[in-house]
């Protein structure tokens, strides 16, 4: 009995650090490499242009974004937040969570800003008739969230900016969008419960320090200590910490 629990611990060791460790390790290595603002008034936060002007896009949009996280903090997540548009708006809206203050946010930010320098990523959208019948329930699961009061917000496990927009996409699966394993906080369930099953999958997530993902856009993920390792078979990749998506 002795032997196998030593097996056992030896090879989930080997897993946990060729799996997790080795993978942040490379990836810390290269971040630090290029460096980082040491301060948040240094840094651009302004938009990288990536969206048309709304004037210039009659149809209506949901799009989700992610950037990497101020200073040493990006060697491990991201800061991801949504965007809507109705039909025929002439301003984007940006919706997220931030560290400081009233936590939930509503157009701090140009609606694709840099986040602490960083260039933000599009995680996904949609637009057109089927963003329009959708945005009314992202409204609704935004002004539902319920961390966001003064100092509901935690920046590890959770909750924070990604436990916000990944309860929006729970709650809104006809998305079918997920964030990037980087986006540490995202598997920290907001209604408070262990597990939930979808449309989009099943989660167990144990105050998003432990557990794992299966289904939908997610494919399969373990989470350990909020970093994340698995595959996503809908968009063919390997995921990492650190690095988060290898692949298509």
């Amino acid at each position: 009995m002795l032997k196998f629990l030593g097996n056992s611990t030896k090879y989930l060791s080997l897993f946990f650090a060729f799996l997790f460790l080795l993978p942040l390790s490379v990836h810390g290595a290269v971040f630090w490499s290029k460096g980082w603002e040491t301060s948040w008034r240094n840094a651009d936060w302004s938009s990288a242009a990536i969206l048309p002007n709304a004037n210039e896009s009659p149809e209506a949009t949901i799009s989700v974004y992610a950037a990497r996280t101020g200073r040493w903090k990006g060697i491990f997540a991201v800061h991801s937040w949504i965007v809507v548009k109705d039909r025929d708006a002439r301003s984007w809206e940006r919706y997220e969570v931030v560290g400081w203050g009233a936590p939930i946010r509503k157009n701090a930010y140009a609606a694709d800003a840099r986040w602490y320098g960083n260039e933000p990523m599009l995680v996904g959208t949609i637009s057109g008739d089927e963003a329009e019948a959708l945005i009314p329930k992202v409204r609704a699961a935004v002004a539902r969230y319920p961390y966001g009061a003064r100092g509901d917000y935690s920046i590890w496990p959770g909750p924070n900016s990604n436990t916000f927009v990944a309860t929006i996409l729970r709650e809104t699966p006809e998305l079918n969008l997920s964030l990037p394993p980087t986006a540490v906080g995202k598997d920290y369930l907001a209604d408070g419960s262990w597990f939930t099953a979808s449309e989009n999958g099943l989660k167990f997530s144990v105050k998003g320090l432990f557990g794992f993902s299966i289904g939908g856009p997610e494919g399969l993920e373990v989470n350990i200590l909020g970093l994340v390792a698995g595959i996503d078979w809908q968009h063919p990749a390997l995921k990492l910490p650190g690095f988060g998506r290898l692949g298509v």
